[in-house]
Formats: C-alpha cells, structure tokens, sequence
C-alpha cells in the first residue's frame, strides 16, 4: 500500500481511517444493514476508483482528506439514517427546527466535496485553465451529480419497499425535499471552490514534487 502512495503518509492514513469508520458503523447500525450500504455506496466507490487508479491518477493530498471526511458524514447518516441522527436531533430541539437537517449537511458535502475533485481532474487531463469557465464547468458537474442522486433516491424508493425505502428517500415530509438538496448542492460546490482553491492549488504542486 505504500509503494502506492510513493511514500506519501496522508492517502494511507486516510484509507485506514475510511475503513476503521465503516467497518465500525457496520458492525450493528442502527438503521440496518441495507439502509447503512444504501448511504454508504457513493463513499465505497469513490475510495475504490481513487485505489485502483492510485499509480496511474495519484490524487492529491487535500482530495484524500476531504473524501475521509465525506465518508464520515455518509456513514454517520447511514449508521442512523439521515432523519434520526442525534447531532440533527439535537439541533433540531437546541434550535427549534421544524425537523431534522443533517441531510442538508450531507448535500452541502455533496457540492463542497466533489467540486475539489472535479477540480483536480478538469486540471490535470483537460485544457482548462484557471477562471470563470473552470468554476461553471466544476458547479455544473456539481448539480447535475446532485440531480442524479436525487433520481438514484426516487428509484430507490419505488423498489426498495418499506421504511428502508422511505428512510433512504428521507425527506420527513418536506414537498420541497429533492430541491432544496440540489440548491445545497449548488451552495456547497460554490463555497467549495470559494474556501479551498488555493489550498487546493498547493496540494496539487506538493503532489507534483512528490512524483518529480
């Protein structure tokens, strides 16, 4: 494992935590097991496409960190499902929310995390430069990512009966569910790009000096 990261400690640390989290939320999730793979595919497939082009396509640094902490929040929603998280349930008394919105954080990852990602990829294997068309480029990707989970979520719901269905679907009851979630999303790619570019740009150069 190592030898794929050339060396590089954040990537390996980052894979070991991703496992230590899932394989302790799976071990008896609240929710249920098909409720916890259902939230937890995104996170498992993403953490398999970056291993698997690890030599080919090393990703930086701050791509790593922020697919752990994704990871975090999807497997925290799907230990609980996204309704009955106790971090939302307390929100929701502390503050006096009409219900639980930790799925609001879950799609602000959704934009804020990805958009790091596309980033990196439009960067490196595209002729994009850095500038207003990047940015478009990166908050569509975005949305329609958010769009298409948000189809992923309807299907799921017409074929997997039952309160695993309905938890999944997760919108306690909100007509406006599906686009608030697409408006977080928008939200989160936007302030992704906002907060974490230059950083981002850092990590890319420090990935370049480590393959050098």
């Amino acid at each position: 494992m190592t030898t794929v990261f050339q060396g590089r400690r954040l990537p390996l640390f980052a894979v070991v935590f991703i496992a230590v989290i899932l394989g302790a939320t799976l071990v008896d999730p609240a929710a249920g097991r098909m409720s916890w793979l259902l939230e937890n595919i995104p996170g498992i497939a993403l953490v398999v496409v970056l291993l698997a082009l690890a030599k080919k396509f090393p990703v930086s640094n701050l791509v790593w960190f922020n697919t752990a902490v994704h990871v975090v929040i999807l497997a925290y929603g799907g230990y609980y499902t996204y309704a009955e998280t106790p971090l939302g349930n307390w929100a929701k008394e502390a503050f006096d929310l009409s219900r639980n919105h930790y799925d609001r954080i879950g799609h602000l990852a959704l934009g804020i995390f990805p958009a790091i990602l596309t980033r990196e990829v439009l960067l490196r294997v595209t002729p994009l430069q850095r500038g207003f068309w990047l940015a478009f480029i990166i908050v569509s990707i975005c949305n329609s990512i958010g769009a298409f989970w948000e189809l992923i979520e309807w299907w799921t719901t017409l074929f997997v009966a039952g309160d695993v269905g309905q938890a999944f679907l997760g919108s306690q009851g909100d007509i406006w569910d599906a686009q608030w979630d697409m408006f977080l999303v928008l939200v989160g790619s936007i302030v992704g790009l906002v907060l974490l570019s230059r950083v981002h740009d850092r990590s890319m150069a420090e990935l370049e000096r480590v393959r050098a």
